[in-house]
């Protein structure tokens, strides 16, 4: 193979032309020049390009506010970090012919799908077989064309899928008044949008997986036990639990083998929003599927909303956000058509546990009505505060009171605009709350 030869070439200036230099071709005219277009939907655009063994210019264009960038292991080449928001060229060649998988190199991404084929041949051609083929590319589709995609997709809201997660798991009660759980880690199908079947990492087949609640003072047994083909741990995030049922292996217990079996017991501690998940090759196993709602008591109203009329919850929703894995951009493990929608009355109250498990920060933005911030990763606040955008970090929890006020459809959704709508109409962290009178 011909040796390589890679460098920054220069940032493309304002007006859309490029400061590359194209010296280094090996034949003394220009590089084949072709712009690839990364998004924090874990997508490349095109997700196939061709360039000729002579090498090419590759402009690299960050549409999100994650950085990204490419990596090319067959080749031994990767590309400088591109920051959100921002662009590179980066000169590439001589190359060997071939056919050769490009991801993005950045944690997590290229398990969540951000893959691409690199095509070396005598042709400048850059094709796309990525998520557009078939629907023509925003800059092909004619204004009615792209307002007839946004239709179609909003209409197969809500989208029935195989599979739904969250439920509330009702515990087996023990001879000694002790609440045991037992979760089965296993893969199975699931459909995370119409037609989208992904093999997920699930606790008893669901994602989210069922939700355990308990009161103050209960005892409470967990019994894990593993049919997933590596090892793994169960982590209980946000719970108080004695250090050697922390769930981390190697430090507070070995790994749970294939096979294998594992118990975790405490006494309840609230009240408490947490999450349990796995803590064994997390980077892989929580976005693919592992993770679900622990809860413990119910979170106190503040007096202070109570005198606004906050007298009682109506409606509890535990909202997990993912955006990694197999299971990618998703609430509740669908991804938009395929969300739940949610509905109230006027005047009625919803409690939403905004808990987030994937990689990135999600701002959730609910239109109508704004909401109160009443506890913080399971601790209540001594003052509530008002929000109608909650940016839940990887990891945290919030919860929040909303009143309904205002009869309609209102959206609800993560306001990194590329997680939530794209050319093709709404996608990814998108659902509604349905307020009636």
């Amino acid at each position: 193979m011909a040796a390589l030869v890679v460098a920054i070439a220069g940032v493309r200036d304002q007006g859309g032309g490029t400061a590359a230099s194209t010296a280094g071709d090996g034949g003394g005219g220009a590089k084949a020049a072709i712009t690839i277009t990364m998004a924090d939907n874990f997508t490349f655009t095109p997700s196939t390009i061709t360039v000729p063994t002579a090498g090419a210019i590759i402009h690299l264009v960050n549409s999100g506010n994650t950085p990204h960038n490419i990596e090319i292991s067959a080749l031994g080449l990767t590309s400088p970090v591109v920051a959100g928001q921002q662009e590179l060229d980066w000169e590439v060649g001589p190359l060997g012919a071939g056919e050769y998988e490009f991801t993005c190199p950045q944690p997590g991404h290229a398990s969540a799908g951000m893959k691409g084929t690199l095509i070396v041949s005598g042709s400048n051609a850059s094709t796309d077989t990525g998520p557009h083929q078939g629907t023509g590319t925003p800059d092909e589709m004619t204004a009615s064309e792209m307002d007839a995609v946004m239709m179609a997709v909003a209409q197969q809201f809500p989208a029935v899928t195989e599979g739904h997660g969250g439920e509330l798991m009702e515990p087996t009660i023990l001879a000694d008044g002790t609440k045991e759980f037992v979760l089965v880690a296993k893969i199975v199908k699931w459909e995370v949008e119409p037609g989208v079947v992904v093999d997920a990492w699930t606790y008893n087949g669901v994602v989210p997986a069922p939700e355990l609640h308990v009161l103050t003072g209960d005892k409470v047994r967990i019994v894990l036990q593993n049919e997933l083909p590596d090892s793994t741990s169960l982590h209980l995030h946000g719970i108080q639990v004695p250090n050697v049922m922390d769930g981390v292996d190697p430090y507070t217990e070995l790994p749970t083998k294939p096979g294998g079996e594992h118990i975790y017991e405490f006494v309840a501690k609230g009240p408490a929003v947490g999450i349990y998940h796995s803590h064994h090759n997390a980077q892989e196993q929580i976005p693919d599927g592992l993770f679900g709602a622990f809860t413990i008591d119910e979170m106190p109203i503040p007096q202070k909303l109570i005198d606004k009329g906050y007298t009682k919850v109506d409606k509890k929703v535990n909202m997990v956000l993912n955006d990694a894995g197999a299971i990618g951009l998703s609430l509740n493990g669908k991804s938009f058509p395929a969300t739940e929608p949610y509905t109230l009355r006027v005047g009625q109250v919803m409690l939403v546990n905004y808990m987030n498990e994937g990689l990135l920060s999600h701002p959730m933005h609910l239109h109508q009505p704004a909401g109160w911030i009443i506890a913080k990763d399971g601790i209540p606040l001594d003052e509530p505060w008002p929000t109608d955008t909650v940016n839940v970090a990887p990891g945290e929890r919030y919860t929040v009171l909303y009143m309904a006020q205002e009869p309609g459809v209102w959206a609800w959704h993560c306001h990194i605009l590329t997680h939530a709508e794209t050319p093709q109409g709404m996608r990814y962290m998108v659902t509604a709350l349905i307020v009636e009178r």
